[in-house]
């Protein structure tokens, strides 16, 4: 007694060895892909944080190095070393409206 085998198709294993590595490869390559956008949104996140230091770090010397000035300032006196850096104008506010208690 002999019995036949069927015969292997091997037109529809090689489709679905086909079809079975482009899927694996199409997973791979959108993985890569995520993978890059995650990188990159890292890099733009990092440089933006950066320059928002730099940026920071220059006003802060930049504010720190102005002459500060009142709203109330005082013309600076006329006379002989009127132009003299050392001398600063200082504003002083004395209160009229405030009463001692009378005893």
């Amino acid at each position: 007694m002999t019995t036949a085998t069927p015969p292997i198709n091997n037109t529809q294993l090689s489709v679905n060895v086909t079809t079975k590595s482009q899927e694996q490869s199409l997973y791979q390559s959108s993985g890569a892909i995520v993978a890059a956008i995650v990188v990159g949104v890292i890099i733009i996140f990092t440089v933006v944080l950066l320059i928002l230091k730099t940026y920071n770090r220059r006003m802060r010397v930049k504010r720190e190095l102005e002459p500060k000035t009142s709203k109330l300032a005082v013309p600076p006196p006329l006379g002989h070393n009127s132009h003299s850096l050392s001398q600063h104008p200082t504003v002083t506010f004395i209160p009229v409206d405030i009463h001692m208690p009378s005893r």
